[in-house]
């Protein structure tokens, strides 16, 4: 079944009507306007309600890319921290450097890492409780089916885990003890 469309004229300032037609290319007249309009509502109640499905995996993906940043400079820095201790431990340390410039740069990395991270989520949690705001507001009016609802993120999950992570390595980092000392 095809849909009716009004469309403006091009050489008039009147209406114009397309029929509706069937499968075979015959027009229907049972479909009346008033249930074009309705089908017309629904389908742009769908794409707008569809347009906030794709809004909320658009603030997913940001915060994904927040997690692979900070996860870059957090192992890096724990690396860093690693590898100098690892060294000073066998014995092969460069006397050239002080003991904790090492040790120093490698939380600063950690510490800028879990601070990238803490603003992500923040952000997140932000803009998606107005994402929820404005789609709850479009329900309440009709505008968008209002039964369907966000799914928990798992993005937003994975990304509080690895800010646990990053701030029990700081202390472990810190006070020199913890799991990953």
């Amino acid at each position: 079944m095809w849909l009716r469309v009004i469309l403006p004229s091009e050489s008039r300032l009147e209406w114009r009507t397309m029929n509706v037609r069937t499968i075979t290319g015959d027009i229907d007249p049972e479909i009346n306007d008033h249930e074009v309009n309705l089908m017309s509502a629904e389908l742009s109640s769908r794409r707008t309600a569809l347009s906030f499905q794709r809004t909320r995996m658009s603030a997913d993906r940001t915060l994904m890319a927040v997690i692979r940043t900070s996860l870059s400079l957090i192992g890096f820095g724990f690396t860093i921290y690693q590898f100098f201790r690892y060294l000073r431990e066998t014995g092969g340390a460069l006397q050239l450097l002080r003991i904790e410039a090492p040790r120093n740069f490698g939380v600063a990395l950690v510490l800028l890492g879990v601070g990238i991270l803490f603003l992500g989520i923040w952000k997140h949690v932000d803009f998606m409780l107005e994402l929820r705001a404005e789609r709850k507001t479009f329900a309440d009016q009709g505008l968008i089916p209002g039964d369907d609802r966000f799914p928990v993120s798992v993005t937003l999950i994975a990304a509080t885990l690895l800010l646990a992570i990053g701030l029990i390595a700081i202390v472990g980092m810190v006070m020199r003890a913890g799991p990953f000392y």
